[in-house]
């Protein structure tokens, strides 16, 4: 799983990712700060199996604090995105294929309308983020396009001529965006489009585009800037404008701030949390930082926003579920450590699956499944729920 995160310049993008990750990149108040993209190691975060059991895990990837484990994910920042991104203009072709195996994407905007179409710093509340949902939904459906477009006439004429299947012909010009048979499939019925494939025009494909873009890169928007006066307002007028989308508020600088306070033992604070304690002394204007933040964003929002973003990403639209393997009579390893792993897979995969995602050898051995919690035995076919507790029997 890859998810991207994406917007125009100087949304506080590589800050977002800084502050999910961790990772060290360059920020700055400019547009293009970003040029290559950067890769790194995120964490979604759920309720810890351990807690049911009265025990503490031992994780092998990822961490638990207070009984809320952390679960590895893979990102990728790429350079901000300006108007006419699609056609090249700052590079935009480069960035946009960057995104190319992404699984979905996390839309960075600025919340407070201090940024403007080009990145550029403006007056906070001039700008109308409306505007940056709109546009990069323009941009992504036109790189769409412009990969649909490429050699079509060509391609339709080889259809027609070898009376080729129509989805599997699409599925193979876009495979590089995740598109399949079945879901040009769904596409062609959904749009109503002609089974014969010469008769498309220009506004079918632009609609086909457009379709396969929201199923293949189905997308969040992390309202970022949060902290900043206007930005309430301009919630309420995103969230009216868009009902259909999840957007959420978030501060990516109260996040780092909040993690870097906790990395030097000042405050104790779990990502995701509506709160932190104070652990150590600290200065007049550090206190006066982190009250800011518990006032206007913590006790506004209920946490920085940032931790609430990858996970509703992966769990709510990507809609996964972890699954940790487990013994009925012992939840250690051959080790010693509990509950080592946990495992993200797609809502609706079952116990064979989990199986085979162990180990090929595992899944073809596979007997039954027990649900450690209820320590009923189920079949091959069961379907898991989050956060399970299996415990797979293979044959000798």
């Amino acid at each position: 799983m890859l998810i991207g995160v994406v917007g125009k310049p100087s949304t506080g993008k590589s800050t977002f990712f800084k502050a999910i990750t961790l990772a060290e990149v360059e920020i700055a108040n400019y547009p293009f700060t970003t040029i290559k993209p950067n890769h790194a190691v995120g964490y979604i975060r759920i309720a810890c199996a351990d807690k049911d059991f009265a025990t503490q895990c031992h994780p092998r990837m990822g961490y638990c604090i207070d009984h809320q484990r952390f679960l590895p994910v893979d990102l990728l920042d790429v350079a901000g995105l300006v108007p006419g991104a699609s056609e090249g203009l700052g590079m935009g072709n480069a960035f946009l294929d960057d995104l190319n195996q992404a699984d979905a994407l996390i839309h960075v905007i600025d919340l407070s309308g201090s940024t403007n179409e080009k990145g550029e710093p403006v007056i906070a509340g001039s700008y109308d983020p409306i505007n940056d949902v709109l546009f990069l939904d323009e941009e992504l459906d036109l790189w769409y396009l412009r990969l649909l477009n490429k050699g079509w006439e060509k391609f339709a004429r080889q259809v027609k001529q070898e009376n080729a299947n129509i989805f599997k012909a699409i599925a193979k010009q876009l495979s590089g965006l995740r598109v399949t048979e079945d879901i040009a499939k769904e596409a062609v019925k959904h749009l109503q489009l002609s089974d014969v494939i010469e008769q498309w025009n220009a506004a079918d494909l632009r609609r086909l585009a457009s379709y396969l873009r929201s199923v293949t890169k189905p997308m969040i928007i992390a309202a970022n800037k949060a902290d900043i006066a206007v930005a309430k307002n301009n919630l309420k007028r995103l969230q009216e404008r868009f009902p259909e989308r999840m957007i959420i508020p978030c501060s990516a600088e109260s996040e780092l701030a909040l993690k870097g306070a906790a990395k030097k033992d000042l405050i104790r604070y779990v990502p995701g949390n509506g709160n932190f304690s104070y652990t150590a002394s600290v200065s007049d204007v550090q206190k006066n930082a982190l009250d800011f933040i518990d006032k206007n964003i913590l006790q506004q929002y209920g946490s920085t926003g940032v931790q609430k973003v990858l996970d509703s990403v992966v769990l709510d639209v990507l809609k996964y579920i972890a699954i940790f393997p487990g013994g009925v009579n012992k939840l250690e390893d051959k080790d010693g450590n509990v509950l080592p792993d946990c495992f993200l897979m797609k809502d609706g995969s079952t116990a064979l699956d989990f199986a085979f995602r162990l180990h090929t050898d595992i899944g073809n051995a596979f007997i039954r499944a027990i649900d450690v919690r209820t320590k009923r035995t189920v079949g091959k076919e069961h379907l898991l729920k989050h956060r399970d507790v299996v415990e797979i029997i293979v044959r000798k």
